[in-house]
C-alpha cells in the first residue's frame, strides 16, 4: 500500500526551560516511527512547538505522550507569557501530509483526544474540522480568557464544557484543543515600538474577522525581553492570501502609526513554494517559473545520478549510517523498480510495484536515521542513556522488519508476473527476484542485531510473531 504520512505541530507552554521541551520531545520518539522534524521555543510567548511526522497510529500515540509528558513538567498556575493558552500542551493538530485525507485526520484527532483523558485526566476539545460543536470551528473561541478564566467559565457556561472530560480543567495542565486541519503558516512580524495598542490595532485590521484579509488570523503581542511588540500571525491559506500581501499590509498600517517594521520570522515548518511566491512578488521577476531555480530543476533531471552517487558515498564512508539496512531497503526497492518497468512494458498493473518502490525507497533514509538515534542515545549522560537506548532500538528493528515484510508481498507479485510476462523481460525479472532476496537477508540480519539488544520482553515477542509469519 501506499505510504501515509502525518504530520502533528504541538504547541506547549513553556518557551524558557529547554530540558522540560527535551523531554516532551523525548516522548514524542519514543513511539517508533515517529521522527521528529523541528523544535522552536520563545522566551517571550513561553511557548514551545515541536513538529514531527510518521504514519498514523504512531503519530496519536506520540502525541498522547507528549501531552502526558507536558502536563507532568508544566504547571500552568506558575506559568506567564504573552501567548495566550489554555493547557500545559495547548494544542495539537493533525496535518494530512501523504497518503491520508483530512478526513482521516480528525479521526486521529478523535482517538488521541479520548486518550489524553483517559490516561492524563486531561479534558480536551476538537477544534478545526475535528470540531463537535459549530463555535469551536475557531481555536479563538475555545482559548477566550485563557486558562484562567475557561477555569471558571466550565463550571457555569454549559457552551465552554470540554468535549472529552470535565467539565473542571486539570488543576495545573488545564485542558488540551486537539483537530485537524490544513497546512498553515505561524508568520510574525515585529514592529519597532513598545506600544502594544499599536500593535493589536495593526492586528484588527489585518485579521479577517475584524474584516481584513482572508486566511488570516492576527493577535497584538509585546515581546517585553526586547522591548518591542509583534503581530503575531496564522496564515491559513498561503496560495489565497501569500507571505508578501500580508507583509504589505502590516507594513502599511505600521507606516500610518509612524512605526517601523524591524523583522519578522517564521515559526515552525514553511512550504518552499511560500518562499518562491514572496521572492517573485518582490524581485518582479519577469515570466518567473520554479524551475528556473537551481536546486529545483537539479532535482528534476540530476536526482537519479547524484542521489546513487551520493547514497553510495555515503554507504562507502567510515560512519555508522548508511550501513546494512539501508543497503537491503535500496536493494528492495530496485526490485520493486525492476518490476514496475516490466510490468508496464508487458502491459501487466503495476500498481503494487511502484506502492513498494514508494514504502522502501523511505526506509532507506528511515533506517538511517534509526541507526543514527541508536548511536546518538549512546553519547547521553548515564541516567537517560540506558532509557532511551531501549526506545530508539525499537525504531531500529522494526524499520528492517516493515522492509522484509514490504519485500516479501513483492517477491509475491513478481512471481505473478513471471508467470505472465513474456521470455523476454526474464533478465529484469530474475534481477528483481535476486535483489528481494538479497534484501531479506540483509534486513534480517540487521533486525536480529537489534531486537537481542531490545529489554521489553512483550515488544521481542511480537518482533519474533511477525518474522515467523515470514517463513
Amino acid at each position: 500500500m501506499a505510504r501515509q504520512l502525518v504530520e502533528c505541530v504541538p504547541n506547549f507552554s513553556e518557551g524558557r526551560n529547554r530540558d522540560v521541551v527535551e523531554a516532551i520531545a523525548d516522548a514524542i520518539l519514543s513511539v517508533p516511527g515517529t521522527f521528529l522534524l523541528s523544535r522552536e521555543l520563545d522566551p517571550d510567548h513561553n511557548r514551545s512547538v515541536i513538529t514531527f511526522v510518521g504514519a498514523p497510529e504512531a503519530v496519536g500515540e506520540a502525541a498522547v505522550r507528549a501531552v502526558g509528558k507536558a502536563a507532568e513538567l508544566i504547571d500552568l498556575t506558575a506559568h506567564n507569557g504573552v501567548h495566550p493558552r489554555i493547557g500545559a500542551a495547548d494544542v495539537v493538530p493533525f496535518v494530512p501530509v501523504e497518503g491520508v485525507t483530512l478526513d482521516d485526520c480528525v479521526r486521529i484527532a478523535r482517538w488521541t483526544g479520548e486518550q489524553i483523558w483517559t490516561r492524563w485526566n486531561v479534558p480536551v476539545y476538537f477544534y478545526e474540522a475535528a470540531a463537535t460543536k459549530p463555535r469551536n470551528m475557531n481555536l479563538e473561541n475555545i482559548r477566550r480568557g485563557n486558562f484562567e478564566g475557561l477555569s471558571s467559565a466550565v463550571m457555569t457556561d454549559a457552551e465552554r464544557i470540554p468535549d472529552v472530560g470535565g467539565p473542571a480543567l486539570h488543576p495545573t495542565a488545564g485542558a488540551t484543543v486537539v483537530g485537524a486541519r490544513k497546512f498553515l503558516i505561524a508568520f510574525n512580524v515585529n514592529l519597532g515600538t513598545s506600544d502594544l495598542e499599536i500593535a493589536e490595532r495593526i492586528a484588527r485590521a489585518v485579521r479577517f474577522s475584524s474584516g481584513g484579509l482572508r486566511y488570516v488570523k492576527a493577535l497584538g503581542l509585546a515581546l517585553e525581553s526586547r522591548g518591542i511588540v509583534q503581530v503575531s500571525m496564522n496564515l491559513t491559506d498561503f496560495e489565497q492570501t501569500p507571505i508578501h500581501r500580508v507583509f504589505e499590509m502590516v507594513s502599511l498600517e505600521a507606516s500610518r502609526f509612524g512605526v517601523p517594521v524591524v523583522g519578522s520570522e517564521l515559526i515552525g515548518l514553511v512550504p518552499k513554494k511560500a518562499i518562491e511566491m514572496t521572492a517573485e512578488y518582490y524581485l518582479r521577476f519577469e515570466n518567473f517559473h520554479t524551475h528556473t531555480i537551481l536546486e529545483n530543476r537539479l532535482a528534476d533531471v540530476a536526482a537519479p545520478e547524484t542521489g546513487l552517487h551520493h547514497f553510495l558515498d555515503a554507504l562507502a564512508a567510515p560512519t555508522p549510517a548508511p550501513a546494512g539496512g539501508s543497503a537491503s531497503a535500496a536493494a528492495a526497492a530496485m526490485a520493486a523498480a525492476l518490476g514496475a518497468m516490466a510490468a508496464r512494458m508487458a502491459g501487466q498493473p503495476d500498481t503494487a510495484f511502484e506502492d513498494a518502490r514508494r514504502l522502501l525507497q523511505e526506509a532507506v533514509t528511515l533506517g538511517s536515521a534509526a541507526y543514527e538515534a541508536v548511536v546518538s542515545s549512546r553519547k547521553r549522560a548515564a541516567a537517560e542513556r540506558d532509557r532511551r537506548l531501549q526506545e530508539v532500538l525499537q525504531t531500529a528493528a522494526l524499520v528492517p522488519l516493515e522492509v522484509m515484510e514490504c519485500t516479501r508481498g513483492l517477491q509475491l507479485e513478481i512471481e505473478k508476473l513471471e508467470a505472465a510476462a513474456p521470455p523476454r523481460f526474464a533478465p529484469e525479472i530474475e534481477t528483481a527476484k535476486a535483489l528481494a532476496q538479497a534484501a531479506l537477508i540483509g534486513a534480517l540480519a540487521s533486525v536480529n542485531a537489534n531486537i537481542r539488544l531490545v529489554k521489553d520482553a512483550a515488544f521481542v515477542a511480537g518482533m519474533e510473531e511477525r518474522l515467523r509469519a515470514l517463513k
